[in-house]
């Protein structure tokens, strides 16, 4: 018999690449969202998961809702650390937060909301024990 433990928190390094900016060296708005699958995919794949591997099963995770509150600008070739907290985990939908570090500076705050697809399009239970790792 196992015991699980949930994993809730996870922490990314991210190198701002100059493609991710605009002429002046500030990263491009866009970027954060990807920054934020980013987290997600990794917080996911430390319970020993994939998107990969969860789509292969028929399982998939689609954006359905995103919110961003920028506070302070990253820029080119900026060390920044991406935090990714699992917030709430119901039947269908998986809500995450996020916040984005220079340092201690914080940059910018998110959120999202993911729900469970089938691949019709059509809403479906969350894989079981999707963020349980054993203990």
């Amino acid at each position: 018999m196992f015991r699980y433990a949930v994993i809730v928190k996870g922490s990314l390094e991210i190198r701002v690449r100059y493609g991710e900016c605009d002429p002046m060296g500030v990263a491009h708005h866009t970027v954060y969202p990807v920054w934020f699958e980013m987290g997600r995919t990794e917080l996911l794949r430390e319970t020993g998961r994939s998107y990969r591997c969860m789509e292969e099963e028929g399982a998939f995770l689609a954006v359905v809702r995103l919110q961003l509150n920028y506070r302070r600008p990253a820029r080119y070739d900026d060390l920044l650390r991406m935090e990714t907290t699992l917030a709430s985990v119901g039947s269908v939908k998986i809500d995450h937060t996020y916040e984005l570090f220079r340092g201690d500076e914080l940059l910018c705050v998110g959120s999202t909301t993911l729900a469970c697809l089938d691949s019709s399009g059509k809403a479906q239970a969350l894989p079981e024990g999707m963020f349980a790792v054993k203990v």
